[in-house]
C-alpha cells in the first residue's frame, strides 16, 4: 500500500461504507465495513461484524468528530467506495447477495476477503506507480 503524502490534504480523505453478505445461510448476515482512500483507491482498513451502521456512532468511535462528515449516497461523496463494493461482488461470488456460492465459516469469509484486499491493493499500487 502506498503511504499518504503528508503535504497533500486529499491523500488522507477516506470514504467509509458497509456491505453485507452471508455465511452458511442467508439468516447469518456478515456486515463488512470498508475504509477506502479517495486518492489512491486503496483499502486502508476493514472490519467484519453483525449489523449495519449507516450514519451510526460506530464511525465516530474511531474517527474524531472534527474529522468525520456523514454523507449519503445521493451526494456522490461515496462513489469510489460504492464502486469498490461492486468490484468485490463481481470478482468474488461469495459476496453476491443472490448466489449459490457462500462461505461455510466466518474464518474463511475473512480469509477470502483479506486475500482479495491484498491483491486489490497491490494492483492499485502498481497502477499508481
Amino acid at each position: 500500500m502506498l503511504a499518504p503524502d503528508a503535504n497533500d490534504p486529499e491523500a488522507t480523505v477516506l470514504e467509509l461504507d458497509e456491505l453485507w453478505s452471508f455465511v452458511l445461510k442467508k439468516a447469518n448476515k456478515a456486515w463488512i465495513w470498508i475504509a477506502l482512500c479517495r486518492k489512491t483507491r486503496q483499502v486502508v482498513a476493514y472490519a467484519i461484524g453483525h449489523c449495519s451502521t449507516d450514519f451510526w456512532a460506530a464511525y465516530q468511535a474511531v474517527i474524531p468528530e472534527e474529522q468525520h462528515t456523514a454523507v449519503g449516497k445521493e451526494t456522490g461523496e461515496t462513489a469510489h467506495v460504492e464502486c469498490w463494493n461492486n468490484t468485490l461482488r463481481q470478482r468474488l461470488a461469495r459476496f453476491v447477495r443472490k448466489t449459490l456460492s457462500f462461505s461455510k465459516s466466518l474464518v474463511m469469509h475473512d480469509v477470502c476477503l483479506r486475500l482479495f484486499l491484498h491483491c486489490y491493493n497491490l494492483e492499485r499500487a502498481a497502477m499508481l506507480m
